[in-house]
C-alpha cells in the first residue's frame, strides 16, 4: 500500500516540516554534486555501527544526526519524503514546532541506537531519514487513529486508488517491518533495509507522541466516504 494523502486539517503552517523535507533535498543534490567524493562522503557521516563499537571519537555519534539527512538513491528520498509529507504536518500542528523538531531528532537517534544495538559489529554505512519518519508514523497512529488515508494498491495488474483508515495502513506496516526484522536475525550482513531502526523509531514515537502532544482536540476528521 501507497498512501498519497490524508484528510486531516492543519491548523497552522508546518514551518520545521517543510525545512526538515528541504534539507533532506538539499543534501541529496549536494551528494549529487560531489560526484566521485560521494562515496567517501558516504564513510565520513554515515552511521557505521561497528566504528562506534570500536570506541573511536566523538564524529562517529554526530553521524547519528548527519546520517538522518542521507540517502542512497531518489526511490530512497523519495519514499521517505512522500510519507513525511502526509503525516508529519500534522505531528507539528499537534506538538508545536520546537516539540516537533526534538521528537524528530530525538525519534531519528533513538531509530539509530536499536540499530547499533542489533547490529553493532556492522560495517556498512546506514543512511536515511526513514528511522526519524518512523517515529512520527507512530505517533499520528497514537493521535489520529481513525483518519482516512487517501492510498494506492498495486496487485500485479490490479491497481486501485481507495481510503483507508490510518490504523490499518500504520499498523500493517508496523507488523511487515517487525516481521522482516524477526526474520533478518541471525542473516549475514548485506545491508538492505535497517528494519529495526524501523521498530525502535516507532515505538519512540508513539512513547513521546503520548509524553509530548497537547491535551486539545484534534481537528475534526472531514466526512469521507
Amino acid at each position: 500500500m501507497i498512501p498519497i494523502r490524508d484528510q486531516i486539517p492543519t491548523r497552522h503552517t508546518p514551518v520545521v516540516n517543510y525545512l526538515l523535507i528541504a534539507a533532506n533535498i538539499l543534501v541529496f543534490i549536494l551528494m549529487w554534486l560531489a560526484g566521485p567524493a560521494q562515496e567517501q562522503l558516504v564513510y565520513d557521516f554515515a552511521l557505521i555501527p561497528a566504528n562506534i563499537s570500536s570506541g573511536l571519537d566523538f564524529g562517529d555519534f554526530s553521524d547519528v544526526l548527519t546520517s538522518m539527512f542521507m540517502h542512497a538513491g531518489l526511490a530512497h528520498l523519495g519514499g521517505n519524503l512522500l510519507y513525511l509529507w502526509i503525516f508529519g504536518d500534522n505531528i507539528e500542528d499537534r506538538l508545536g514546532p520546537v516539540k516537533y523538531l526534538i521528537f524528530y531528532l530525538v525519534g531519528g537517534a533513538v531509530a539509530s541506537f536499536v540499530h547499533f544495538l542489533t547490529n553493532p559489529a556492522s560495517q556498512i554505512p546506514t543512511v536515511g531519514a526513514s528511522g526519524a519518519i518512523a517515529a512520527v508514523l507512530g505517533a499520528y497512529l497514537v493521535l489520529y487513529p481513525q483518519s482516512k488515508i487517501v492510498t494506492f494498491i498495486p496487485l500485479g495488474f490490479f491497481m486501485r486508488m481507495t481510503v483507508v483508515p490510518a490504523v490499518v495502513v500504520l499498523g500493517l506496516w508496523f507488523v511487515l517491518q517487525l516481521f522482516s526484522g524477526v526474520m533478518s536475525f541471525g542473516g549475514p550482513d548485506v545491508g538492505g533495509t535497517a528494519f529495526w531502526a524501523h521498530i525502535g523509531g516507532f515505538v519512540v514515537g508513539v512513547v513521546l507522541a503520548k509524553l509530548l502532544a497537547s491535551r486539545q482536540a484534534p481537528p475534526n476528521y472531514a466526512a469521507w466516504q
